[in-house]
């Protein structure tokens, strides 16, 4: 939200008041209070009838500073505030304070805070090498009264020069938020939009630090426009809270970030194989479906998932949860049908409760429906007649909400898509008692958290997964995301991507996007190109509104686009199971923006049409028709994983492929785990495992993990004596060693590659 006129002037009606100079600093061991009078104070009688902002310095965790400023604290505290599993409560011992002359300064690991007492107000942050990050100057630590005589809290930190922003949650917009203005507000806006259904208030800095803002409700950002040196965030509210996360690499802002917030859970490895739905609005039932399936076999396209999208229930009556007889008759029969051929089930669901539902009038007399101030049922007729939301802030009403979805996992589903969760309206009164702008973004968490302890409880920790499209900072605890409502075109699948990247920088470990586009029936090379993309992303949907999205509607050449590249994916599971540890251990995303493996690259920066997936392999979608793709290659001689081409970096590549193949290079120095079994993602690794080591690989260390995640084998490469030779721990089988352009070499234990 802007406040000024320009630099010199405010907006009409616009009252600000600027922190301007520290009055009294109070100090403890491991945290600091000061405070900061909005005016030069020259003698006694400027203390009178003037504010006086209460700034608390602290940390919650070690690498994380965290500042809470404050006009009137005399606010109630309604909640909902943001879990945070990892922030320390009981004085851990990692901050320290010191005086130093004039200064006072907070240290938490390589993170240190300085505030000096003589001139004008700043907060410094500094690294472990004492050189500065960003700083709250004179402006950044304010509080403003608008015209309508709204309170807002603001802060802003400055931006260096070449200084980029990334973040803030799935957004479709530019890649680089530089320039931008976000409000962190969920909205169902589609992929072509400012809008986003995942907002999540952190930012993450080229510099080598993140910024949490601590507030769920609307937190408005200008990014470097209101005032070009600054990123700016504010709330409406009489507190604000940040925490400045360290690095110094953006690994370490993510690992430092969603060890405070919350690590993504492991989805079991059958979650990683593709998965077909019925689509949204096309007609089906089980004779479609089974003929969807059969279509699969018979083309030999391996199948893990199916999906029942929302008219598995009967319309006016989302939500249900129960199947339109006439449609499916047979439930408990086909979902038994389908399970005997190895699919796993997932469902279509949602929070919202249409008045023609059995569970309004039911929800209605339990009081587990949230309410008008008035004490009506807040209803409206958008998305479904006479709608109405489960008021999941009471624990009954999420014990209610569970039951009514154990009945179809008894069935046989598996998972859930939780679909919307964004459109929550704020003229309510929530049973909590909860402030209901704050729980307009909030209330995503409490869903899909309600759906994702259902399937822990019913499933076991290591099978639960969802198909989620909202969420908030947070919300990456519950794996998996995708990318909401995009166009069946090339420009769609490329803001889909931007969406991805920014939410992987955001905390989020696994994301997924419709393939081939939801809205429209897209253009057989559409088609393709996104299926190449879309197997090479950490999980795999098909999936699209009006028209089915089974390969053969697109042509031969689809149907053998997506045998290959799902057999691909497969035999790539020992290494793509690897990175869902990494990312369910340290917050590290499976598909990585390139700033992620290459920090130090200027070339790396901006780059929003390709990625790494996992550490070694670089993937760019091409985005057109005729195949033609441009993108950059870092330092180092890398390997194209499916020809074995071999390219030099740095520097921007033009190529030209064809349907069955894109860039697609293997990391130098890497090694590679390929599985044998192309057929399934849970499969047997570690029996017929292919270690694919790229030439100057030396001293490398690869695991392969089990379908538990737990460490299967572990492969040790050294060059010794004119040979690549490789040992195996953990395992007795046999193995394969393939060194490209120079040989391969097979056995157990330990195989030897001679080299030229």
């Amino acid at each position: 939200m802007k406040f000024t006129d320009g630099f010199w002037l405010m907006r009409e009606g616009v009252r600000a008041s600027y922190a301007t100079e520290v009055r009294d600093v109070h100090i403890s061991d491991d945290h600091f209070t000061a405070y900061a009078a909005v005016k030069r104070v020259e003698h006694r009688g400027h203390t009178l009838n003037s504010p006086l902002l209460t700034v608390e310095c602290f940390s919650p965790a070690e690498g994380v500073i965290g500042v809470r400023a404050t006009h009137h604290a005399g606010k109630a505290d309604r909640g909902p505030e943001f879990a945070l599993p990892g922030a320390d409560t009981g004085g851990g011992g990692f901050a320290r304070t010191r005086r130093d002359g004039s200064a006072t300064e907070l240290t938490s690991g390589p993170l240190t805070l300085r505030l000096d007492r003589e001139g004008p107000w700043g907060l410094e942050f500094l690294d472990g090498e004492g050189r500065r990050l960003t700083a709250a100057g004179p402006k950044g630590t304010a509080f403003v009264v608008d015209a309508d005589g709204a309170h807002h809290m603001v802060a802003q930190l400055a931006l260096g020069v070449g200084e980029n922003v990334y973040g803030l949650g799935e957004r479709f917009t530019p890649y680089v938020k530089n320039g931008q203005t976000v409000d962190i507000w969920q909205a169902d806006g589609g992929t072509s939009s400012e809008q986003a259904y995942k907002n999540v208030p952190f930012h993450l800095s080229s510099r080598g630090y993140g910024v949490f803002v601590n507030h769920p409700g609307r937190v408005s950002y200008e990014i470097g426009t209101e005032s070009v040196g600054q990123v700016q965030f504010s709330v409406e509210d009489q507190s604000l809270e940040y925490y400045v996360v360290a690095g110094p690499t953006p690994k370490e802002v993510l690992s430092r970030y969603t060890a405070l917030t919350g690590r993504p859970a492991l989805p079991p490895a059958w979650s990683f194989g593709l998965w077909l739905t019925t689509s949204f609005c096309t007609s089906y039932d089980e004779k479609t479906v089974t003929s969807f399936v059969d279509g699969m076999a018979e083309r030999n396209i391996p199948l893990s998932v199916f999906h029942f999208d929302c008219f598995w229930m009967r319309e006016y009556q989302w939500s249900d949860f129960q199947w339109d007889p006439e449609t499916f008759p047979d439930p408990e029969g086909m979902l038994a049908r389908l399970k005997e051929r190895g699919l796993r089930i997932s469902m279509w669901i949602n929070p919202y409760i249409g008045q023609k539902s059995t569970l309004f009038a039911e929800g209605a007399a339990l009081g587990y429906l949230v309410k008008r101030p008035n004490g009506d049922i807040w209803q409206w007729d958008l998305w479904q007649a006479g709608m109405a939301l489960v008021d999941f802030t009471r624990p009954e009403a999420r014990a209610w909400f569970k039951s009514k979805l154990k009945v179809l996992l008894d069935q046989g589903v598996d998972c859930f898509k939780t679909d919307f969760g964004e459109r929550v309206p704020t003229d309510v009164v929530w049973w909590d008692g909860s402030d209901p702008e704050r729980m307009h973004n909030y209330y995503t968490q409490l869903y899909n958290a309600c759906v994702f302890e259902l399937l822990e409880e019913e499933r076991g920790a290591g099978e639960a997964v969802l198909f989620a499209r909202s969420a908030t900072a947070g919300g990456q605890q519950f794996p998996v995301h995708w990318g909401g409502d995009c166009f069946a075109s090339f420009e769609a699948m490329a803001e889909s991507l931007r969406g991805g990247l920014s939410l992987s920088l955001s905390g989020f470990g696994f994301w997924s996007h419709d393939i081939g586009g939801f809205e429209g029936t897209p253009e057989p090379d559409v088609f393709k190109r996104w299926l190449a993309f879309g197997l090479l992303s950490s999980h795999s949907r098909l999936h699209g509104n009006m028209s089915y999205r089974v390969p053969w509607e697109f042509g031969d050449e689809a149907v053998e686009v997506a045998r290959q590249f799902t057999e691909l994916k497969h035999r790539l599971m020992p290494y793509l199971y690897g990175a869902a540890v990494e990312a369910h251990r340290t917050g590290v995303p499976v598909m990585r923006p390139m700033l992620l493996e290459f920090p130090d690259d200027p070339g790396c920066r901006g780059l929003d049409r390709q990625y790494m997936l996992g550490r070694d392999l670089l993937v760019a979608p091409v985005f057109s028709g005729d195949g033609e793709v441009e993108f950059y290659v870092p330092e180092g001689v890398w390997t194209h994983l499916l020809t074995g081409e071999r390219v030099s970096g740095p520097g921007w590549r033009r190529e030209r492929h064809g349907f069955d193949s894109l860039p697609l290079y293997v990391r130098p120095g890497a090694v590679v785990p390929l599985g044998a079994d192309d057929q399934r993602p849970d499969g047997e690794w570690l029996e017929g495992l292919t270690l694919l080591v790229q030439p100057d690989a030396e001293g490398v260390s690869v695991t392969v993990p089990d379908l538990g995640g737990a460490p299967a084998a572990t492969f040790t490469v050294v060059r010794d004596a004119g040979v690549v030779r490789v040992t195996a721990v953990g395992t007795e089988r046999e193995f394969r060693v393939r060194v490209p352009g120079l040989g391969s070499a097979r056995g157990a234990g330990e195989v030897a590659v001679p080299v030229r």
